[in-house]
């Protein structure tokens, strides 16, 4: 009798233990990375600096395949990164500027590319190199000058996907 009671338990316990895994709430998923300076759309929507809708959870999750112009890497759940009216923080700049970012999953990286309008400024090839969890690169901003909206991407090595991020910046302002 005895040791019915402990297989029915056994296998109470079995049936459950699925149940009580999918009813637990969900983390965040900690991957990837993101510019946290001069801060980003989603670092500042991380921040609360902007109001914003889940990408204030997960500011290092804006991935979407290598090859956008976009804000939101195509993501259609971080679509407000793409709003330009939405009262982002301009940061004053020179014209030598230091980007850095942050990144909480280190993937191997291809290139490190920063784009105002459809121009690319500056390329880094780091040839499949594991980046540090903190990356900066000292970009030359010296064409541009005003209000300007630029798009930095982190090109994963062996994937498809890229990371986004724009930071608005008032060049020349500094």
């Amino acid at each position: 009798m005895k040791l019915k009671r402990r297989l029915l338990s056994a296998a109470a316990v079995a049936a459950a233990a699925p149940l009580f895994f999918a009813v637990l709430p969900s983390g965040t998923a900690y991957a990837h990375g993101y510019v946290s300076s001069p801060a980003s759309r989603q670092a500042q929507c991380a921040a609360g600096t902007v109001s914003c809708g889940a990408i204030r959870w997960e500011p290092q999750s804006v991935e979407g395949p290598k090859g956008l112009r976009d804000c939101a890497g195509g993501n259609s759940r971080f679509a407000e990164l793409n709003d330009d009216s939405k009262g982002w923080r301009v940061h004053n700049v020179g014209t030598s500027v230091p980007f850095t970012w942050t990144l909480t999953a280190r993937h191997r990286t291809s290139t490190w590319d920063y784009y105002i309008g459809n121009t690319r400024v500056a390329s880094f090839n780091d040839n499949g190199a594991q980046p540090p969890a903190s990356v900066t690169h000292n970009i030359n901003l010296s064409g541009y000058r005003g209000h300007q909206k630029l798009l930095a991407v982190w090109n994963v090595y062996d994937t498809a996907n890229a990371f986004y991020a724009c930071v608005d910046l008032n060049v020349g302002a500094a």
